[in-house]
C-alpha cells in the first residue's frame, strides 16, 4: 500500500508539473464489477471528490483556449520558475544567461506548433498518431519539460483554433522497475479518480465536463500517458473527422474475383482471353 501511495504522489507530481499544485496521494482503488460473460460493466458515476480532482488535471489551462493564450500561461510559468532562479544570484552574467535561456525555451514552444492539414508530418509515427486527424483544421502545440530531473511531455490539441484535448505523456523510466507496468499506474490513478471505464486500450473517467483517459505507451515509448479531453468539442471533432474521412480504398478488381471463386471451379483457358491476347501482343491488333 505504501509503494503504491508514493507511486500516485509521484505520478500525479509529474503529471501536474506544469499544470498547478501537485496533488497528495490517494488511497486504494476498487475493484471492477463484471458481468458473467466477462465483460467490464460501466463504471459508477463520478463523485463530486474525484470530479473536482479530475478538473485540476487541467491546472491553470481552460478548454476553448487559444494557441497564444496557452502559450501566455506557459510563457507566465516559465516567468515564475526563472524569476527564481534569476534572484538565487547575484553574478550579472549567469543571470543574463537565464534570462536568454527562458527566451529561448518561449520560443521553442511556439516553434513546435502544427497545423494538420494535407501534408503527412514527423508526428503520423510517434506517441500521438492516434490522436489527431489531417484536414479538419486541427492543430497541435508541444511543451516538453526535460529539465530538473523531468523528462515529460505535454501535448495541446485545437479544434477551429480552441483548445480541446490535452495529451501527458509520463516518462516511466522515473519510477522503480518492479513498479513500472500500466496496471499499477492503473490503480494508482483509480486511487484518485475512483472506479473508470476499462476498456483494452486503457481506464477511462467521464464527466460531463471532462473525460481523462489512463493510456499505456510504455511497449514503444516507455511512456504512461493521461489523454484529458473537453466532452462537448470532442463530438464535433468526431463528426467533422467523420465528414472528411478519405473514402475506403477499392479491392483489387482481379483479385477479388480470384478471393470470391469457387475453390472447385477450374480455370478457362477462354476467359478473359481478349485481355490475355493483347498483353501477349503488346496491346496490337491483328494486321
Amino acid at each position: 500500500m505504501a509503494r503504491l501511495t508514493k507511486l500516485t504522489t509521484l505520478l500525479v507530481g509529474i503529471s501536474l508539473a506544469f499544470a498547478g499544485p501537485a496533488l497528495a496521494g490517494g488511497g486504494k482503488g476498487k475493484n471492477h464489477k463484471t458481468s458473467k460473460k466477462g465483460g467490464t460493466k460501466k463504471a459508477p458515476p463520478v463523485s463530486a471528490e474525484h470530479k473536482k480532482k479530475l478538473a485540476e488535471l487541467m491546472g491553470a489551462f481552460k478548454f476553448g483556449m487559444t494557441k497564444d493564450e496557452v502559450v501566455g500561461v506557459l510563457t507566465k510559468q516559465l516567468d515564475d520558475q526563472y524569476a527564481e532562479k534569476i534572484t538565487a544570484t547575484n553574478d550579472i552574467h549567469t543571470q543574463d544567461n537565464l534570462r536568454a535561456e527562458k527566451k529561448d525555451r518561449i520560443a521553442e514552444i511556439t516553434k513546435t506548433f502544427v497545423e494538420f492539414n494535407g501534408q503527412k508530418t514527423g508526428w503520423d509515427v510517434s506517441i500521438i498518431d492516434d490522436q489527431f486527424a489531417r484536414n479538419t483544421n486541427e492543430s497541435m502545440l508541444v511543451y516538453w519539460e526535460n529539465s530538473g530531473g523531468k523528462n515529460q511531455r505535454r501535448f495541446f490539441f485545437f479544434y477551429d483554433g480552441k483548445l480541446w484535448k490535452m495529451f501527458l505523456a509520463l516518462d516511466s523510466k522515473q519510477i522503480a522497475e518492479e513498479q513500472r507496468n500500466f496496471d499499477v499506474f492503473r490503480k494508482s490513478m483509480e486511487g484518485r479518480f475512483g472506479p473508470g471505464m476499462v476498456d483494452p486500450t486503457g481506464e477511462e473517467w467521464a464527466t460531463s465536463d471532462i473525460d481523462v483517459k489512463a493510456v499505456d505507451r510504455l511497449r514503444f515509448y516507455d511512456a504512461f500517458c493521461l489523454v484529458v479531453t473537453d466532452p462537448k468539442r470532442a463530438k464535433e471533432v468526431e463528426a467533422t473527422r467523420a465528414e472528411h474521412a478519405p473514402p475506403p480504398k477499392q479491392d483489387d478488381a482481379i483479385m477479388k474475383t480470384v478471393i470470391s471463386k469457387d475453390p472447385s471451379d477450374k480455370p478457362s483457358l477462354d476467359e478473359n482471353k481478349d485481355a490475355v491476347n493483347a498483353i501477349i501482343g503488346n496491346g496490337k491488333q491483328k494486321p
